[in-house]
């Protein structure tokens, strides 16, 4: 096995234990995180649960034996001063177990989970259970920890679902996951949106970037003014992928500018035919308010999580 395949096996064997274990995280936003820190004069872990969900420095005794040592060898786990930090986090949606990467999310490839991942498998779901045509290839667009996929997959045993994702690091902790779910036909394709797989897909699913990251991270920065490029990408190339009576469930955050929406206002255009029939709503009108205090956001009122579902009629 090559030094990749050994941590992933790591990964999956750590997930194992943490499952087995009764091991659950919610996780919150970093805002969140930030203040539970500030709470502690030095953070420091005291169980499980502060290593894994809290990304918590840890003593090395703190993890048991039986595993200690391979995380160590393949990296899991690091040193940080006199003690250990683990490099990946686990996160929970049901009975559902997600890699991905510690906080604070701060590498240039780092894949990231929080609120937005819960509210984007919510989407999905109530989608899947208004939709009765048989579904049969699906793919999750920047698929990131694999929140996409696997909500599809579980749910539809027989669909083929792809993931893709320009981040190899996320392809690798998606196929963990999915392994770990036990969900078999979940594959994982490096591609830019959909350039690098081929054919039609009954589902299409995105939970894109969307915010103006002056460092430009590709798990944040959506690109465009207002980072709504990549949302917008989404939609244009995803339309003629879909299948007759297949659907895009986009799930994504606008940054509104005097009572306008400029996503909306993209999209419109490439909806406006009788193709189509489409639905879109805000799910929460204000999100992430700490990002207007930011260069790039002084017009900005609000950011708003949004979901757009569009089904090819015709």
């Amino acid at each position: 096995m090559s030094a990749q395949q050994l941590a992933d096996r790591a990964l999956l064997n750590l997930g194992r234990g943490l499952k087995e274990s009764g091991y659950r995280f919610i996780t919150p936003t970093p805002l969140t995180h930030e203040r539970v820190y500030r709470r502690l004069a030095t953070p420091l872990a005291r169980n499980i649960r502060d290593v894994f969900g809290w990304s918590m420095p840890f003593d090395h005794d703190l993890l048991p034996e039986a595993f200690r040592e391979e995380l160590q060898q393949t990296d899991v786990i690091e040193k940080h001063g006199a003690l250990w930090r683990s490099t990946v986090r686990w996160s929970s949606i049901d009975e559902l177990l997600f890699a991905h990467s510690p906080y604070p999310t701060v590498q240039a490839d780092a894949v990231f989970f929080g609120p937005d991942s819960y509210r984007f498998a919510q989407v999905i779901e109530a989608h899947l259970q208004q939709r009765f045509e048989p579904l049969t290839r699906a793919v999750d667009i920047g698929c990131g920890a694999g929140v996409g996929a696997l909500v599809v997959a579980r749910a539809r045993h027989d669909a083929e679902v792809l993931a893709v994702d320009i981040n190899p690091r996320a392809l690798r902790m998606t196929a963990v996951n999915a392994e770990l779910a036990g969900l078999g036909n979940v594959s994982v394709y490096h591609s830019d949106v959909l350039a690098g797989v081929e054919g039609q897909f009954d589902l299409i699913v995105a939970n894109p970037p969307y915010m103006n990251d002056d460092r430009q991270r590709a798990y944040r920065h959506g690109g465009g003014v207002l980072g709504e490029q990549l949302s917008v990408r989404i939609v244009s190339e995803s339309l003629g992928r879909l299948a007759l009576g297949g659907s895009l469930v986009l799930y994504t955050g606008v940054a509104m500018v005097a009572g306008g929406d400029p996503f909306l206002e993209a999209v419109k255009p490439l909806l406006g035919n009788d193709a189509y029939g489409w639905t879109y709503r805000e799910l929460d009108p204000d999100v992430f308010g700490e990002e207007l205090d930011k260069p790039g956001y002084e017009r900005v009122e609000r950011i708003a999580v949004v979901a757009l579902c569009v089904t090819r009629l015709r």
